[in-house]
């Protein structure tokens, strides 16, 4: 039984590692939801973008980032990993399954803002891309 705790589950992975991907990518995702939405013109959402991906891009990732972190504290604790002794008896499968967690929300990050939400914006206008 405690081999199993840490079975990992591909949707539950695949859904820790969105969840900080999309966090981490609002910094152009924002403005193109402004923009879609009919909330904002086209120049303030471009310009709007230009600063949350200019200044404030890593205060967006170390977001992600967090927000990675705690969702894999509450997965742990889900499967009844609750102490110290327990993570250090579980502690290769905890390193293993983090790794996992981490390259997969910094690939659906790549995907998520570097193609989706770039070939959005240049459909609908909002910045000039290489497409």
């Amino acid at each position: 039984m405690v081999n199993d705790i840490l079975k990992p589950d591909k949707r539950e992975i695949f859904f820790l590692s969105s969840i900080s991907a999309f966090v981490a990518s609002l910094c152009c995702f924002a403005p193109l939801i402004l923009f879609l939405l009919g909330l904002s013109t086209a120049s303030f959402a471009s310009s709007l973008a230009d600063v949350f991906y200019g200044q404030y891009k890593w205060f967006f990732r170390f977001a992600g980032i967090f927000f990675l972190l705690v969702a894999f504290i509450f997965y742990l604790r889900k499967k009844g990993i609750c102490t110290l002794d327990q993570a250090k008896k579980q502690r290769n499968k905890i390193i293993n399954l983090f790794l996992i967690l981490v390259i997969t929300a910094m690939i659906l990050y790549v995907i998520w803002l570097y193609v989706i939400i770039e070939y959005i914006g240049v459909i609908s206008g909002l910045w000039k891309g290489y497409f």
